[in-house]
């Protein structure tokens, strides 16, 4: 039975092998323009070979003439004359132009991703298909989970320096990419995320944060980039700022007396400031206006349930505070 599996397997390699050699020299056979390219190009042609551009067998490919025009004259003089349509370099076609030669075969009708292509960020600044994807290879780097990210930061260069900062995404691992958030080909959300909105995009992978909750958070159903930087940051959790410096911008610090628990505030500590009859805090204060809880310490110490509670108590803790 062994046996019979391996002469199956090697009538099995040897049938992939000869379909191989012979899509390979599909080109190379053909009488049309796409044989006079294999006489200089052939090296080229070999780097593409497995690349879907290149298989011979497939009626939607037109070989080297469906994207370099029949650059007849090139033919003729290739010393001299460039191809009628050059993707990259010298006399390269525009953005708009080199992503109408892809349109071609890359409509709407065969790829979804395209339906909002026409009017997002890429196009509108000029950014080609040939920007991102490379044809002349066996297997673009956009498609390899580990690589694509540097394929985005030949633009976005501030993202390469977020992505490196110690609280991140494991993007340099290869476990997360750009792709699983972005959409590049056009989104309906704002960033070009995937889902209808940022959050949406982060529920993806972290679903607990969904809810619903008895006690919502506003800022954390509004939007998750309010407190967080998803590419990296200097602070745990990827936070743009540390607490309580984060939570201050929305929520007024304690106070006593109206005054900030800041150590070198005015009327914090003795003396007091007009119009105190006492400084804020004095030897015989305690309690949480004073100083000690404040600075230096954080608020999730006390409200734990950041992104929402569930308690159902209607005091002593207020499940608005969201409490634990």
């Amino acid at each position: 039975m062994k046996g019979v599996r391996m002469r199956i397997r090697s009538a099995l390699l040897a049938a992939c092998f000869g379909l191989l050699g012979w899509a390979g020299a599909g080109w190379a056979a053909d009488e049309g323009p796409s044989a006079k390219c294999m006489m200089c190009h052939a090296a080229d042609y070999e780097k593409m070979a497995r690349h879907p551009h290149a298989v011979a067998a497939d009626s939607r490919n037109f070989g080297c003439v469906g994207c370099h025009g029949i650059s007849e004259k090139h033919a003729e003089n290739p010393g001299e004359v460039r191809p009628d349509q050059r993707f990259r370099g010298k006399d390269a076609l525009t953005g708009e132009e080199a992503s109408a030669v892809c349109l071609v075969c890359h409509t709407t009708a065969s790829t979804k991703q395209l339906l909002l292509w026409a009017g997002s960020t890429h196009p509108q600044s000029g950014v080609a298909c040939s920007d991102c994807h490379t044809v002349h290879i066996n297997k673009d780097r956009v498609f390899v989970k580990a690589e694509q990210p540097n394929v985005c930061f030949a633009c976005h260069k501030d993202i390469r320096i977020l992505v490196n900062r110690p609280w991140r995404h494991p993007i340099q691992e290869g476990k997360v990419t750009c792709s699983d958030c972005h959409s590049p080909h056009g989104s309906a959300a704002p960033k070009l995320v995937k889902r209808d909105s940022t959050n949406a995009t982060c529920y993806q992978c972290h679903a607990e944060k969904r809810g619903p909750y008895v006690h919502n958070h506003e800022p954390v159903q509004e939007d998750c980039g309010t407190c967080h930087n998803p590419h990296g940051s200097n602070i745990a959790a990827m936070l743009n700022a540390r607490d309580p410096i984060l939570c201050n911008q929305c929520h007024t610090p304690h106070t006593v007396g109206g005054v900030g628990a800041v150590g070198g505030q005015p009327g914090v500590f003795p003396p007091a400031v007009p119009p105190q009859t006492t400084s804020a805090i004095t030897p015989l204060s305690g309690g949480i206006n004073t100083v000690n809880i404040w600075q230096g310490r954080s608020c999730l110490n006390c409200h734990t349930q950041i992104h929402g509670s569930n308690n159902p108590a209607a005091r002593a803790p207020v499940p608005s505070n969201l409490f634990r």
